[in-house]
């Protein structure tokens, strides 16, 4: 009797998300959704060889709206924003312009160019509401001791910010610290689960042309090192708006050997006062697997 699914059955595309000068990038699973177990759904990433993997499903019956659930090794993602770049670069090859996305319930919007003439996609998209708040001492205390930040004068700000799960964005004081950065992942994972936080994203202030440098450390989700994470851009796009910066360009990956880049917009909204964030990146859908899933 045949399953639900079978080895022949789950083609996998592997996208490069969040590309810096058409090189590099985070390598994603994307696949259109099937009938999977989570279980079946967290080996994805793990027999794809990448971080994460993005389930599609795609619009039919008259519906103009994708759905997307995102996986890593450890379980399900409410938002990803490398996935989703990576899912709008897989949905360029039959849509353009603007798409309409679901994940976790919430519907925005995204937006693509390319594609179908160039083997690039510039992709964009509506993160959602971005919720911040300082830090507290225990949070930093324990964090600046997994992080390896034992003086106070590497750690120059820290705040909690939440787009989907809260996490905790780090200010160093220059490039040669974040560069320097070994983290205790057994001990960051204790402090970011004791205190809810999905990861550290460490970051440099922004230039006056809002480029700067991040790492994030999420060993909390399986991925101790992420190569492009996106939506914790969006939170530091948020949080610079309200210091006058309304554009960034955030350098990752350098550390692992793959180079990304992850731009953001924040702009003040007069509704709610709090500034409308727009992510972006440039992604190539690349070679296409099969995978031997029980």
């Amino acid at each position: 009797m045949k399953t639900s699914m079978s080895v022949e059955d789950l083609q996998v595309t592997i996208v490069d998300a969040c590309l810096r000068d058409g090189t590099g990038g985070s390598p994603t699973a994307v696949l259109d959704e099937r009938a999977l177990s989570d279980e079946q759904r967290r080996r994805v990433p793990v027999l794809a060889g990448t971080s994460h993997a993005v389930f599609v499903s795609r619009p039919q019956d008259g519906s103009t709206v994708a759905t997307l659930r995102f996986f890593t090794r450890d379980g399900e993602l409410p938002a990803c924003g490398h996935g989703t770049v990576a899912a709008l670069a897989f949905l360029a090859e039959s849509r353009s312009d603007n798409v309409h996305l679901e994940a976790s319930g919430r519907a925005f919007d995204g937006w693509v160019r390319g594609g179908r003439e160039t083997d690039t996609v510039e992709a964009a998209f509506d993160p959602g509401a971005v919720d911040l708040r300082a830090a507290t001492e225990p949070e930093l205390t324990a964090v600046r001791a997994a992080l390896g930040l034992d003086g106070d004068g590497d750690l120059d700000d820290a705040v909690v910010a939440s787009i989907g799960r809260p996490r905790l964005l780090v200010q160093v004081k220059d490039r040669s610290v974040l560069d320097s950065l070994a983290p205790d992942f057994a001990r960051l994972r204790e402090a970011c689960d004791r205190f809810g936080f999905l990861g550290c994203y460490v970051y440099v202030t922004p230039g006056p042309d809002g480029r700067t440098a991040a790492r994030m450390f999420a060993p909390s989700i399986g991925v101790p090192e992420d190569i492009a994470n996106a939506n914790s851009t969006a939170c530091l796009a948020a949080y610079m708006a309200g210091r006058g910066i309304n554009r960034i360009a955030v350098d990752m990956g350098d550390s692992l050997g793959s180079p990304a880049t992850i731009t953001a917009t924040a702009d003040a909204t007069e509704d709610t006062g709090s500034p409308a964030v727009r992510l972006g990146g440039v992604a190539r859908v690349g070679r296409v697997v099969r995978l031997p899933l029980p």
